[in-house]
């Protein structure tokens, strides 16, 4: 079915430049029926250049991970084979456990222009629990991707790698990118790790703690980290990877995203070492501003070791940005919504109070 052409606030969405959408445009999509959910967008829902996606009422927790493939619904995948093992009601919290894998309504649909589709991304603040989340859409053949024109409901798949988490309606997990038309690259850019107590001070990461108390997800800022996460050292600059394992660490410092442009960590290239850098990826314009509260910012690094040991040294490039320009300028930029994250250092994620 042809997506119907698509107003927005001043026009026609094809009279706009390609580009990743911002704010005012993700408004006006959502006010056109382009965008719509189950209940009324929350507060700040809507970011700078992306869209903060909201759990359903209920979950699957399912045998194993799948793509519906074309021509397919999730819906129909889940009740035509034996994938489900039971469902969960969410509406007065429902436990996620570590190792196993759910799959969830997202309270958001989307009915999209021809010229305009979307990537998704975990939430900085689930990546840096170790949760590994990925969106799908009916019909399609990858994850976090969804194609332009797609009319649909939207889903997310969750699995908790070391903290079992306690899960509600509306909790946001994952964020939604809309673009328009051929994105160009502008820019590519190498984060390189910091593991240098002169500039971290005693602390330069953290590594999560097995077997460790369940993580509400509704109580930011109200659990102690020293339950869930351990202080790590670097004798010499260095820290070895144990396989398996997931660490917090950061990148050099500087990193500031400009108001034209928005950023994504791509996934781990193979030539950067055996292990995975991020989960979450995207960086909205004003990330680190030095007019927006921050002279700078460091990446936060969500990482896992793979399948041997592997040493990580100080200044190696771990993680790759790629720079994109916006269709416009955002009316309100990364540091005006009131984030966790502006001029970060090496943090953890917002569900914790500060370590002490």
């Amino acid at each position: 079915m042809k997506a119907p052409q698509t107003r927005y606030a001043g026009g026609m969405i094809d009279s706009i430049a390609d580009g990743v959408l911002p704010d005012h445009i993700l408004q006006a999509l959502a006010d056109g029926g382009a965008i719509t959910a189950a209940t009324p967008f929350a507060d700040k829902q809507i970011q700078p250049a992306s869209l903060d996606l909201r759990l359903g009422d209920f979950a699957y927790r399912v045998r194993a991970s799948f793509l519906p493939g074309q021509g397919r619904t999730v819906s129909q995948r889940l009740s035509e084979s034996d994938l489900v093992l039971h469902k969960l009601d969410l509406r007065e919290g429902a436990v996620l456990e570590t190792g196993c894998v759910y799959l969830a309504p997202l309270q958001e649909s989307l009915a999209l222009p021809e010229t305009v589709f979307a990537l998704a991304n975990p939430k900085s603040s689930t990546g840096r629990i170790d949760v590994f989340v990925r969106v799908i859409a009916d019909g399609a053949t990858s994850f976090d991707r969804v194609r332009a024109g797609y009319q649909g409901p939207l889903w997310v798949e969750i699995c908790p790698r070391t903290f079992s988490i306690l899960a509600r309606p509306g909790d946001r997990l994952a964020q939604l990118r809309l673009k328009k038309g051929q994105t160009p690259t502008l820019q590519r850019l190498d984060l390189n790790l910091d593991l240098s107590h002169d500039s971290l001070g005693p602390v330069i990461g953290y590594r999560a703690r097995r077997h460790a108390p369940l993580l509400d997800l509704a109580k930011v800022g109200g659990h102690a980290p020293r339950d869930w996460f351990e202080p790590l050292t670097a004798r010499d600059g260095r820290l070895v990877l144990d396989p398996g394992e997931f660490y917090i660490l950061a990148s050099q410092s500087g990193l500031s995203i400009p108001k034209d442009v928005a950023a994504e960590m791509v996934a781990t290239a193979e030539d950067l070492g055996e292990f995975r850098a991020h989960y979450a990826g995207f960086f909205d314009p004003g990330f680190g501003a030095k007019d927006h509260g921050s002279a700078g910012a460091r990446g936060v690094l969500e990482v896992r070791g793979r399948d041997v040991p592997f040493v990580l040294e100080h200044n190696q490039p771990v993680a790759r940005l790629i720079y994109e320009p916006l269709s416009s300028a955002p009316e309100a930029f990364y540091g005006d919504v009131g984030s966790h994250y502006q001029g970060q250092s090496l943090k953890l994620s917002k569900l914790f109070e500060p370590w002490s």
